[in-house]
């Protein structure tokens, strides 16, 4: 799954990197080290430009926020729990299908975390002691310091209860598509604890190789079965994985620290 990040890049930066023609200033966001759920992300999209009347699809850079809400919701209580989609029923489930074939977008990370529970606390577990598994996190992200682009779906939600003309009248929320983690070594492996991305999680958000930006944000591109064939996992060995600080658990602490590679696991979370 996804269920953290981390997304440091400028505008500028990302504009570079994507080829973006269109952001606004007032939609630039700060640097976040512990991206969550329901805050707003950077995402890259290509989309015609609203009241210019050319139906050219102009690559931006949006400000949405993180789980989606469908377009036929009656509210957006469910948004929290729709922050990622499963790339093998995407195609299918009435929550994506729509915005899988006319609404896609890349996120741009550094990477993300996630969760290990040591071993000594899942062997606990495994007795049936009611001790809470104190978990271990992992940074991962590309071995070469490349951007983690990861494939997205985004849809418009309109809100009933307020005016057209009200700024909180649209809200445009995203999700991350996940696929099964490698089970391939990792690029760069810590000095003890996981070998693979299958050691930390059994899922990973799909990572979107270069040479796949501009099928997958292309909204004219709209046929479910050509769209699935981008949604092949990337290469294998592009990834490192190493423990950070379990300060990065606590939504509220937000820094480049939180990326710190720390020696090995914490005490108390080995793997």
């Amino acid at each position: 799954m996804c269920g953290r990040y981390a997304a440091s890049r400028s505008p500028e930066e990302l504009a570079e990197i994507f080829g973006i023609e269109k952001w606004e200033p007032e939609e630039t966001l700060e640097p976040d080290h512990n991206v969550a759920p329901t805050k707003e992300v950077h995402a890259v999209l290509d989309r015609p430009l609203k009241d210019t009347g050319d139906p050219r699809p102009v690559r931006q850079l949006r400000r949405l926020k993180w789980g989606l809400v469908p377009s036929w919701a009656k509210t957006p209580e469910g948004a929290a729990r729709m922050i990622n989609a499963r790339a093998e029923t995407v195609h299918e489930k009435p929550s994506y299908r729509r915005a899988f074939t006319s609404r896609r977008c890349i996120l741009p990370a550094d990477g993300y975390y996630e969760w290990v529970t040591g071993t000594q606390e899942r062997e606990l577990e495994v007795e049936g002691r009611r001790k809470r598994p104190r978990k271990q996190p992992y940074f991962v992200t590309p071995a070469d310091g490349s951007v983690f682009a990861m494939a997205g779906l985004y849809e418009f939600w309109r809100d009933r209860t307020l005016p057209d003309d009200h700024p909180l009248a649209w809200w445009v929320t995203c999700s991350v598509i996940t696929t099964e983690a490698e089970t391939s070594p990792l690029a760069v492996a810590p000095a003890e604890g996981p070998r693979a991305l299958a050691d930390i999680h059994p899922r990973m958000p799909l990572m979107l190789p270069p040479d796949r930006w501009d099928a997958w944000l292309d909204p004219a591109r709209t046929d479910p079965d050509g769209l699935r064939d981008l949604l092949a996992p990337p290469p294998a060995g592009l990834m490192r994985a190493y423990p950070v600080a379990t300060a990065v658990s606590n939504v509220r602490n937000n820094g480049p620290e939180l990326l710190k590679e720390l020696d090995g696991p914490e005490e108390g979370t080995l793997f």
